[in-house]
C-alpha cells in the first residue's frame, strides 16, 4: 500500500476508482455524477438465481446461529463502524495516553543522567570493565564528561548541567539506568526501540496501542508522529502499522512550520460547502464499500476507506489543535520558541484531544540522528541539542501536572542506545548498547525513583538489567494491556509487540 501526502501529513493511499471526472465544477453536477455511478454499480451487481440460492443457503444457517448468540452491544456496533473507537483494556490502566520524546542518535548517559565520577579518576586508562570487543577499534581510554553534575530535588538526583530545567522536575521522573539493546547500529536500534524488532516488518508501539485500545477522538488519528525538519532513520516504519489494519497506522507531521495550512494544505474547499463535501465523501465511501463486498476482504481498501473519512474530519480539527496561538501568552512563554518546544506543546494539545500516542522526535539542522554528533564533539554537540529541547521537556511536564493530566499521561524520554565512557578521537564517544538511560514520568510510574545501574564507569548494565522488550511490556502494562495477550494473527502465527520476550518491571510501578 502506498501513501498519500496531504501537506505534511502522511496517510494510507485512498482508493481511486476508474471514474472520469465531471466536466463541470458545479456541486449538483458532481453529486449527480456520483449518484448515477452508484446506481450503475448497484445494477451491475444483480445476482443470478443460482447465485442468490447459493448465498441464501449459506445464510440460513447463520440465521439459526445468530439466534443462539447474545445480541451485540452498542459499543460493539460502534467498534465495527470505527476501528479507532475506544476499547476496554485487559485490566484497569495506570495511564491513558503516551507522549514519547524520542532522541535518535544515542544521547550519552554519562553526560546527561548517569553520573560516574570514577571516570575522572581513571581518565585515559582502559580498565577491564570497558575493554569490550566492540570497543577495541580504538586505543583511547576513559574520557571524563566535559559537563558538571549537580544534585536536584528531594530525590537528590545527579543531573548534568546541560539539562538545568529538566533537572527541576527530577522528583517527577522515574529513571531506568540499566537499559540495554541488541546492536549498536542506528537503523536497527531505532527500529528495536519503536517496533521491538530489528527489521521494518512489524507494527510500531503506537500502532499496537491503537489496535488494543482505540482512541478517544473521532477527528484525529489515534497515533501521531512528529519531528521538526527530519524524520528519524527508518522513517515510516517507526509509526507504521505493518500487517495490522491500516486504521492503526500513525500519521506523520513535520512541525518545522507551525501554521495550520502548512500542516495540512488545501484546508478550504472553495467549490463545495461542508454539507456537500460530507455528501460526496459518503457517496465515495459507499462506492468503495461496494467494491469491498465484491473482493470480500481487502485490508488495503478497508484502510483507504478509513483514511478518507479521517482526512475529511481532519480538515476541520487540525487547524484548531495545531494553532498554538490559542494558548495563553504565559503558556507559550513557558514552552519557549524552539521547534522542539512547540512540538511539546502540540503533543500536549493532541493528547488533550484524545490522541492515544504522540511520538515527538528530536532533530536539529535537518539531521535525522541528531544525537550522533557525539562521535566528534560531545561538549559542543550535546550542549546544543540539550539546549534545544530542555525547556520544552520541562514545560511539558509542568504543564501536564498543572492541568491534572500527568497522572494519566506517560511521558517517555530516551534514544535507541547510549555512548561509551571511552573517547573516540579527541572529543567524541562511540555507540554503547550495553547500558544506557531512559526515563519516564507520570502514567503510574514511581516519581523521583531510579531503577537499575551500570558499572562504575557507565558502560554496561549490571544491576536489574532492562531490555527494550521489558520496557515495552511495562509500557503496555501501564496502559492496561497484557503484552502476552495483545496479539494479532498473521501469516499463520500470532504476533505481539514483545515477540516471545519481555517481562513487566513491576518495581517501576507506583
Amino acid at each position: 500500500m502506498g501513501a498519500v501526502r496531504t501537506g505534511a501529513f502522511e496517510c494510507p493511499r485512498i482508493h481511486s476508482t476508474s471514474l472520469a471526472k465531471p466536466t463541470t465544477t458545479s456541486a449538483d453536477a458532481i453529486m449527480k455524477f456520483y449518484q448515477h455511478e452508484l446506481a450503475y454499480r448497484h445494477a451491475s451487481q444483480r445476482l443470478t438465481r443460482r447465485e442468490a440460492l447459493k448465498k441464501m443457503g449459506a445464510g440460513l444457517g447463520c440465521v439459526g446461529l445468530a439466534s443462539m448468540m447474545p445480541n451485540a452491544s452498542a459499543a460493539e456496533l460502534v467498534e465495527r463502524v470505527s476501528p479507532l473507537a475506544p476499547k476496554a483494556p485487559h485490566f484497569a490502566p495506570k495511564a491513558k495516553r503516551i507522549i514519547q520524546l524520542f532522541m535518535p542518535g544515542g544521547p550519552s548517559q554519562v553526560d546527561t543522567f548517569d553520573y560516574k565520577p570514577e571516570i575522572a579518576k581513571h581518565a585515559g586508562k582502559r580498565p577491564d570493565l570497558v575493554d569490550r570487543k566492540s570497543l577495541r577499534n580504538t586505543k583511547m581510554g576513559l574520557m571524563p564528561s566535559p559537563f558538571g553534575f549537580q544534585r536536584y530535588g528531594q530525590s537528590a538526583k545527579w543531573v548534568s548541567d546541560i539539562f538545568p530545567k529538566t533537572a527541576e522536575c527530577v522528583d517527577d521522573l522515574c529513571f531506568i539506568h540499566s537499559m540495554h539493546t541488541d546492536i549498536p547500529e542506528h537503523a536497527g536500534g531505532i527500529l528495536m526501540m519503536n517496533l521491538g524488532a530489528l527489521q521494518p516488518n512489524r507494527p510500531s508501539l503506537g500502532s499496537w496501542l491503537t489496535y488494543g485500545l482505540g482512541a478517544e477522538t473521532e477527528n484525529l488519528p489515534g497515533f501521531v508522529a512528529m519531528s521538526p525538519r527530519a524524520q528519524p532513520r527508518g522513517k515510516l516504519a517507526n509509526w507504521g502499522n505493518s500487517f495490522l489494519p491500516g486504521a492503526y497506522a500513525g500519521s506523520y507531521v513535520n512541525i518545522q512550520q507551525m501554521r495550520a495550512d502548512a500542516v495540512v494544505r488545501d484546508l478550504v474547499n472553495k467549490d463545495l460547502p461542508r454539507a456537500e463535501q460530507r455528501q460526496q465523501a459518503d457517496l465515495i465511501a459507499r462506492m468503495n464499500r461496494l467494491h469491498l463486498e465484491r473482493l470480500e476482504r481487502d485490508q488495503h481498501l478497508e484502510a483507504s476507506i478509513d483514511a478518507m473519512e479521517m482526512a475529511f474530519r481532519m480538515q476541520f480539527s487540525v487547524p484548531e489543535v495545531f494553532d498554538v496561538n490559542r494558548e495563553s501568552q504565559a503558556t507559550r512563554d513557558l514552552y519557549g520558541e524552539s521547534e522542539f518546544a512547540k512540538g511539546c506543546l502540540i503533543a500536549r494539545r493532541l493528547v488533550e484531544q484524545g490522541v492515544r500516542m504522540v511520538q515527538l522526535s528530536h532533530s536539529i539542522d535537518g539531521y535525522d540522528i541528531a544525537w550522533d554528533t557525539g562521535h566528534g564533539d560531545i561538549e559542543g554537540g550535546h550542549a546544543k541539542l540539550a539546549h534545544a529541547c530542555d525547556q520544552g521537556i520541562a514545560a511539558l511536564l509542568k504543564d501536564l501536572k498543572a492541568r491534572g493530566m500527568l497522572d494519566e499521561t506517560l511521558v517517555l524520554w530516551g534514544g535507541e542506545f547510549g555512548r561509551a565512557p571511552t573517547s573516540e578521537g579527541a572529543k567524541g564517544r562511540d555507540h554503547d548498547h550495553y547500558g544506557f538511560t531512559v526515563w519516564m514520568a507520570g502514567g503510574g510510574v514511581k516519581p523521583g525513583f531510579s531503577y537499575g545501574a551500570t558499572d562504575e564507569f557507565g558502560l554496561s548494565a549490571v544491576k536489574d538489567r532492562v531490555h527494550v522488550h521489558d520496557l515495552h511490556a511495562t509500557i503496555l502494562h501501564l496502559m492496561g494491556l497484557d503484552h502476552e495477550k495483545l496479539t494479532y494473527r498473521y501469516s499463520g502465527r500470532d504476533y505481539r509487540l514483545t515477540d516471545v520476550h519481555g517481562n513487566v518491571i513491576h518495581d517501576l510501578i507506583a
